[in-house]
């Protein structure tokens, strides 16, 4: 316990901020609330920034590229970094009350702990001996640093940058390179920063809790309105492709599969391009520049997946009522390479890329091209969106993994949109699970149902 009262010009508030303006709107309700809040208690009113307003680099989402800057220009005159997610609420009296505990003049790193029960992919396997020992923050309740780590952590990332060159799951990734195997400060759980919705009863004492895990903005688009494309090959039209009409293509009012063949039966399009075992960049810019045309359809969205992708669609019509197809939307679940050296953002293909008609036709008339037809092809559009000034918007709900892959209770307070992979699982049953309708769902308690 330390016991020196922490004032609100003692803290910066970050909000994880996205440059779409639904996620630009959303931060900036968060950043009124906040200094509005401030003004109820009485004190001066605290810094908040949008952190995709610190720089023009893109990269910025990804945190360690904005620490130096967020060092440099805040914690001259502050004690804390507070970060938050766009749908984050604080109590700002509960949270000073928290920060009050800790010495600022020491290294800390709070927030929500989340541990792994299993080695996982998406965390590249770490601590497969024991997963469950290494604890990483949940960024929806809030995490924070003291300014001695975040300086001291900013000079770091000029020499050190991380190991891996992608950004896959940045809570566990943020952590991993604070811990610094060992050297740094592990997590501190702190019990006042919640994942309980606000106004909660639950909430009452915590000095962060979640607005809404919902992503609904009014009546969801239109079925016809989502235009899908699902990449197959012949390799894989006995056993993939009947899933996908055993589980979700009934919710698709226009879908083409796009395969190496013709097959009357599916039926599958064949574009002319040869398949390849890994990539597929040429299939799916054949299938960009197919739906451009119009001549299949006019629908202002695009969805592409995999033929091994397992998706929601009513789910993802409710989050497209959050976009405005009039811009160059393109969203999904957002992977980064190459970041600590002006890399770029992509939306993974496995869980499914989703593009407005605009951010096609902006992709095609900016010259983007694969280098090979088997370039990564999710790679090579967020290569292309970087270079045109496009954003890279993310959102949680999209999975280019498994279920099996992430944290019990993050899933279990999402309406997940897709999941990827049929490895190890029986894909069926964790569609049933996790991405039917209660009204889809069967009424017996055979096994259906997929525990995690």
């Amino acid at each position: 316990m330390y016991g020196r009262h922490i004032e609100l010009r003692d803290v910066v508030f970050v909000i994880q901020s996205q440059r779409n303006s639904y996620h630009t709107q959303r931060a900036e309700q968060r950043r009124k609330e906040i200094l509005h809040q401030a003004q109820t208690v009485t004190q001066s009113s605290p810094d908040v920034v949008l952190l995709h307003k610190l720089s023009h680099y893109d990269g910025n989402w990804s945190i360690l590229p904005a620490l130096p800057r967020l060092a440099l220009q805040y914690c001259q005159t502050s004690l804390w970094i507070m970060f938050l997610q766009e749908e984050t609420i604080v109590n700002l009296h509960n949270l000073l009350q928290v920060l009050s505990r800790f010495s600022p003049g020491k290294e800390w790193f709070l927030g929500r702990s989340l541990h792994d029960d299993e080695p996982t992919i998406i965390h590249h396997y770490a601590f497969s001996e024991d997963p469950y020992s290494f604890a990483y923050p949940d960024f929806m309740a809030g995490w924070a640093i003291s300014c001695p780590l975040a300086k001291r952590t900013a000079e770091r990332v000029n020499y050190e940058p991380p190991k891996s060159d992608f950004t896959i799951d940045l809570q566990h990734e943020i952590a991993l390179y604070i811990w610094e195997e060992g050297r740094g400060p592990t997590l501190t759980a702190v019990n006042e920063f919640c994942s309980e919705l606000h106004g909660s009863s639950s909430a009452k004492c915590c000095a962060t809790a979640v607005n809404t895990y919902l992503s609904a903005c009014g009546k969801p688009v239109l079925k016809e309105d989502v235009f899908v494309a699902v990449k197959t090959c012949q390799r894989f039209h006995r056993d993939r492709v009947p899933i996908v009409k055993q589980t979700w293509e009934k919710d698709a009012a226009s879908l083409e599969y796009y395969s190496d063949v013709t097959d009357s039966i599916i039926p599958t399009v064949h574009l002319g391009v040869p398949n390849t075992e890994r990539g597929h960049c040429e299939k799916t810019f054949a299938i960009l520049r197919r739906f451009a045309s119009g001549a299949v359809t006019q629908a202002p969205w695009l969805l592409i997946v995999d033929d091994d992708t397992l998706i929601s669609l009513p789910r993802l019509r409710r989050l497209l009522s959050c976009y405005d197809p009039t811009e160059a939307v393109s969203v999904g679940e957002r992977y980064a390479y190459g970041l600590s050296r002006d890399g770029y953002s992509y939306i993974t293909g496995g869980g499914g890329m989703v593009f407005s008609r605009v951010a096609v036709q902006n992709i095609l008339a900016g010259g983007c091209s694969c280098r090979s037809s088997d370039a990564p092809d999710d790679m090579v559009l967020g290569m292309c969106l970087t270079t045109l000034g496009l954003p890279v918007t993310h959102s949680p709900l999209f999975h280019q993994a498994r279920p099996d892959d992430y944290v019990k209770e993050l899933l279990a307070r999402q309406s997940p949109i897709s999941f990827h992979k049929h490895w190890n699982i029986k894909p069926v049953a964790v569609y049933q699970r996790w991405l039917s309708e209660p009204d889809q769902r069967p009424q017996s308690h055979t096994d259906t149902r997929e525990e995690l």
